[in-house]
């Protein structure tokens, strides 16, 4: 039976990840590290930004520590809060279902971003109350495909709904990188994926490939739970 679903969030709810691109280029390519959006797509995509920032530095054989990385972290976050203020568009369905899933099941939010990048653009969708749980990049040492951040969102649940029974395997993710289906598969949870970012064959992790959440209503995510 199904007991919770855990949305990502870049890519899945809101198209984000070409405003995350221009946001890195704006810091990175005074630096001397700017890349390609097909760079980005196939090596940057999936990571937080600590871990971007640590990988584009990495090579080019530059040593980033710590200090540097957060301050690297924060202005990104300025720039990227300058290019959403103008309001950001959701993916076709992914409200209508959020919507229909809120108060009927568990609903948790697993993201690589940072909340304070998240919460702007779900207040702007009207979806700021909508999740019960939230993990976000700053919760967690290993961004995806570490499983970390999908166990601490079952985690978190279990705890909020004690009476649900809430376990890996009763849950579903909903995600749209090879990245995300790694560490919702290695956390133990079955993935719906959607082809907004990747085609179907990159997504073979997944239980089911779709591609649009238009149309997709809680009876297919039970679907998918039962069929596990």
């Amino acid at each position: 039976m199904l007991s919770a679903v855990i949305f990502d969030f870049d890519g899945i709810i809101v198209d984000t990840e070409p405003l995350h691109y221009r946001a890195f280029q704006a810091i990175l390519e005074p630096l001397g590290l700017g890349y390609a959006w097909e760079e980005y797509v196939n090596l940057y995509m999936g990571f937080d930004d600590r871990d971007a920032f640590r990988e584009s530095f990495r090579m080019h054989g530059r040593i980033l520590n710590d200090h540097e990385l957060e301050l690297l972290i924060d202005r990104k976050a300025a720039a990227f809060q300058e290019i959403i203020s103008s309001g950001v568009a959701p993916y076709p369905g992914v409200v209508e279902l959020i919507r229909s899933i809120n108060g009927t099941f568990p609903l948790a939010l697993c993201s690589g971003a940072l909340r304070c990048d998240i919460l702007p653009i779900l207040a702007g969708l009207g979806l700021s109350n909508s999740f019960d749980v939230m993990v976000t990049a700053e919760e967690v040492t290993a961004s995806k495909p570490d499983p970390a951040s999908y166990a601490l969102a079952v985690e978190r649940l279990a705890a909020a709904f004690a009476d649900r029974g809430i376990l890996p395997g009763r849950c579903i993710a909903i995600e749209d990188t090879p990245a995300g289906i790694a560490s919702a598969t290695g956390a133990g949870i079955p993935v719906i994926a959607v082809t907004n970012s990747y085609p179907a064959a990159i997504l073979s992790g997944a239980v089911r490939v779709v591609d649009s959440l238009l149309g997709i209503g809680l009876e297919d995510l039970k679907d998918v739970t039962c069929s596990q």
